[in-house]
């Protein structure tokens, strides 16, 4: 839909939810509510919990962006509930969030589509640790992570198999199943990808070393360069790769594809696809430097906004 058509539009942006995400999505929410009103839109701020349903409902809402991250946000909840109210939304459909969210499904993605992504093991209560254990021998160091999770929450890398057993543990304090996936070492870049275009190659430098939840989230504590400084034969290649991997899982709108570079080859750890949109989030740095300010690029996202299952069948009962 055009601008002129949403200047008639009821638009709700649904943040928080029940994720352990919950705070940075305030914070996205905000920053989106607060473009969209700035823009003369007629937009408020729904929180996304149990009485959700019944919110949209009473409040007429036609357009949804939506601003939450982790789970019931991005892993195609939200998605599915929007699709049977019948209300246009931003982002990915029901699959696509849903395959993303997985990482380990999203990871067998990747390897049949011929995009390098780390080697992994999945792992859940009651399998076998003794024969995970015996698998991962000679593959130390080790990145161990929920399998469906953001912000880094629950990941740690281990250096030897005496550090295993407490990392699976917190990890599984996030989520039913663990990723373990073989220490990629290299340069952290991501490749912002907007309606199937890829945004400048951005490289991330933590200053502690490792892009946890408070490089991520708190200002000085991470430089981004952008463009990333690397080759530019390089840096296409990573882009048509995030084109690529957005296309595989069959994503829409907005997403991140994050990468380790390792010896020139570019691994693919992840698609993240409700980016955020804070005052540290990265697809409004690519956006900026491609030509796109903030409340612009919120628009055009809210311009993207449709239902992705094509015809309402309601009409025919």
């Amino acid at each position: 839909m055009n601008r002129e058509e949403l200047k008639n539009k009821k638009i709700a942006v649904l943040l928080g939810g029940c994720s352990a995400e919950r705070e940075i999505s305030l914070k996205t929410g905000r920053a989106v509510l607060a473009a969209l009103q700035e823009q003369g839109l007629s937009a408020l701020a729904l929180d996304a919990d149990t009485a959700l349903p019944e919110r949209l409902v009473q409040e007429k809402v036609e357009v949804v962006f939506i601003a939450l991250h982790g789970r019931y946000g991005e892993d195609g909840a939200i998605q599915g509930l929007l699709e049977l109210l019948r209300i246009p939304y931003t982002g990915s459909g029901v699959l696509a969030s849903s395959l993303a969210m997985d990482k380990w499904m999203a990871k067998k993605i990747f390897a049949f589509h011929g995009i390098p992504t780390p080697q992994g093991w999945i792992f859940q209560p009651g399998d076998n640790a003794a024969a995970l254990r015996e698998s991962l021998q000679g593959c130390y160091p080790l990145v161990v992570k929920p399998n469906q999770e953001g912000s880094t929450l629950g990941v740690a890398i281990i250096r030897k198999e005496g550090e295993l057993e407490a990392a699976v543990e917190d990890a599984l304090r996030y989520d039913s199943r663990v990723l373990i996936e073989k220490f990629i070492s290299g340069k952290e870049l991501t490749v912002s990808v907007f309606n199937g275009q890829a945004l400048p190659v951005l490289e991330i430098r933590p200053k502690s070393g490792f892009y946890d939840f408070q490089a991520k989230y708190t200002s000085g504590q991470t430089e981004y360069l952008l463009p990333a400084p690397i080759d530019e034969k390089l840096s296409r290649d990573i882009q048509d790769l995030s084109v690529q991997a957005y296309n595989s899982l069959q994503c829409e709108g907005a997403a991140r594809v994050d990468f380790m570079l390792e010896d020139a080859t570019p691994y693919c750890l992840e698609i993240n696809t409700v980016p955020g949109m804070t005052a540290t989030s990265l697809l409004p740095k690519a956006a900026a430097h491609a030509g796109i300010p903030f409340a612009e690029l919120v628009v055009r996202m809210l311009e993207g906004a449709s239902l992705k299952t094509g015809q309402d069948y309601r009409s025919k009962n």
